[in-house]
Formats: C-alpha cells, structure tokens, sequence
C-alpha cells in the first residue's frame, strides 16, 4: 500500500523533463527492475541548486522517488543536496513497501550522480562524494 504523498508524486510529478544547459547530469539504474533514473542540477556560482528536473522510467514508486528527490535538493547547497539520502526520500514520501526501497536509493544515487558529474566538469573535489554506481543493485548487494 503506497502512502498519499507517494500518489500524490506519482500523479502529480514535480520536476519532470530535462534543463536544457545542466550544470550535472546523472544517471543511474537498477538492471534487477528495470528502472532508469535521470537527474539534471542546475547549480549557481555559490554552489546552490536553481533548479533540478529528471526524466524517469520504471514503475509509479520510482517517479515517485524522483519526484520527491528533486524537491529536496532544490534551491538547497551542494552539501545539503549530498546529505538527502534514501532514507529521507522514503520518510518525506512517508514510506514505501519493503519492495520499493530499491527506488529511493535511485533517486539518492541519481542526486550523487549529477554532482559527481557537475564536479568532474568544473575540475573540483566534493568533500564526502564517492564516485556513484551506474546500477543501484551492486549498492542493494553490499548492504545486505
């Protein structure tokens, strides 16, 4: 059973679509499901989200997730954006199934992912980002 707020996301998306000059794009999936997550940052000189948009493919808990995702990271800094992890998607989505979860982890992966890619084309460090997976399920793998 999905909560209002996941309905809400999955009827309603926020974000959705691509920027048309992104500061960082990521993209990431999950091979086991078949979802793919796309995330564009539009990141300002000081450092702060403008903007973020993403394009989805998968079920209605990964939009979702993407939907909820990009209203976390925006007009937040880049180190407020890297601290949103799957946990926060899923507590301000107020839950998913067990069966789910799979999809925050994309959202906080695809949010990794834009940076790294915003970081990798202006040459700088991001103090706490790791280089993200491509497939979230080698992530499922090593926590369990």
């Amino acid at each position: 059973m999905y909560s209002e707020k996941v309905m809400d996301h999955f009827n309603n998306p926020r974000n959705v679509g691509e920027l048309e000059n992104p500061s960082g794009v990521g993209t990431v999936g999950n091979a086991k499901c078949g979802d793919i997550m796309r995330m564009y940052l539009d990141i300002d000189d000081t450092g702060v989200i403008q903007d973020v948009k993403f394009k989805t493919f998968g079920c209605g808990a990964a939009v979702a997730t993407s939907s909820m995702a990009t209203e976390l990271v925006k007009g937040k800094t880049i180190q407020e954006a890297l601290e949103v992890t799957n946990k926060t998607v899923m507590e301000a989505l107020d839950g998913l199934p067990p069966v789910k979860v799979h999809c925050s982890l994309l959202a906080e992966e695809a949010i990794h992912a834009a940076l790294w890619d915003y970081a990798e084309r202006n040459q700088i460090t991001i103090e706490g980002l790791k280089k993200p997976v491509e497939d979230i399920e080698e992530l499922e793998h090593s926590e369990t």
